[in-house]
């Protein structure tokens, strides 16, 4: 297999409210048009809401505009928070989503972490799972080619997917509830890092549900990496933005629940340590990959990094490290 690469674009500027986004999301436009022109395999976000940094709140809307702009990378969204939606608009909403895309569009169905979040969707934070298993429940009713019955009337929703039987997508989580829920649907899973215990109970569901599926997580868990001639200066100067991320992620830590990266970092330097992101040099990627290494996730954008650093690294990777391997 060769190497994976993805153009993350999860839209984090910096920690400012007020701050403004529209040339972000211009650019974020021209490099997945840039990425999917020089072979990238996917093009990803992820959805989160009322986030300081703008964390992307509308991965949908996002998604179908890079969908215009590309023509053969895979666009996920890693993940989905699909409880706070209306199932049948969603199954809509997914529908021309996949049909725009001609089938490259998939995603991994979260139940999400933060309360506040269900709060302003006005949905019900202690029946998350349940809504969770609605949700599943009738997106897959809804893209099936027959009538079902909703909230007591039949209804038959269009337009039918244009994959068959159903947009792909993994349902995700990293919890046993979780791997549970993807072997009773006959679904895949998706935990975001190396969670061997919940493969194997997944497995061992599948069995027991009588289907077949299969699991899948990143090779480097959530690991984003970037480029520059220069890493100690590029820490120096650029660690700030980087901050502006994984800081406002790691304050959404909740007891008992596992996320990756959720290590919290009080200054640069010890961000740098944890490797959450990563900044190399062309040639320390090119070495990487020639010792075995398969995937690379590179995030231009990331907290607000200024536009034309996150240019100059997204050419680093296609210029100098992608044609060397």
């Amino acid at each position: 297999m060769g190497l994976l690469t993805a153009l993350r674009l999860n839209m984090t500027n910096i920690a400012d409210p007020a701050a403004r986004h529209g040339d972000r999301y211009l650019a974020a436009l021209d490099m997945a048009e840039f990425a999917d022109r020089s072979g990238f395999t996917a093009i990803s976000g992820e959805e989160h809401h009322l986030a300081a940094t703008g964390w992307l709140p509308s991965p949908l809307i996002l998604a179908a505009a890079i969908g215009g702009r590309t023509r053969n990378a895979r666009l996920s969204i890693n993940a989905l928070i699909v409880p706070l939606y209306d199932p049948i608009r969603l199954a809509e909403d997914i529908a021309v989503l996949d049909n725009l895309t001609q089938g490259r569009f998939s995603f991994v169905a979260g139940l999400g972490y933060r309360p506040e979040e269900y709060h302003a969707a006005g949905k019900d934070w202690s029946q998350r799972g349940a809504l969770m298993d609605h949700c599943l429940s009738v997106l897959l009713k809804a893209w099936g080619d027959e009538p079902f019955e909703y909230d007591g009337a039949v209804v038959n929703v269009t337009p039918k997917p244009y994959t068959r039987p159903h947009p792909f997508f993994f349902v995700g989580g990293m919890t046993a509830a979780a791997a549970r829920r993807a072997a009773r649907f006959g679904l895949p899973f998706s935990p975001p890092m190396a969670m061997p215990e919940l493969v194997t109970l997944y497995e061992r569901e599948l069995e027991i549900q009588g289907k077949t599926g299969f699991a899948y997580y990143p090779e480097n868990g959530s690991t984003v990496t970037l480029l520059h001639p220069d890493p100690d200066e590029a820490w120096a100067r650029y660690g700030g933005f980087i901050m502006n991320e994984t800081a406002e992620y790691s304050a959404w830590k909740r007891e008992g629940v596992r996320r990756p990266n959720e290590t919290p970092a009080a200054s640069v330097e010890e961000l740098r340590r944890l490797n959450q992101v990563e900044i190399l040099t062309p040639d320390q990627l090119v070495d990487q990959i020639g010792s075995g290494r398969t995937d690379v996730v590179i995030n231009p954008l990331i907290g607000g990094l200024p536009i034309d650093e996150g240019w100059a690294s997204l050419h680093r990777l296609v210029d100098e490290v992608l044609p060397r391997i």
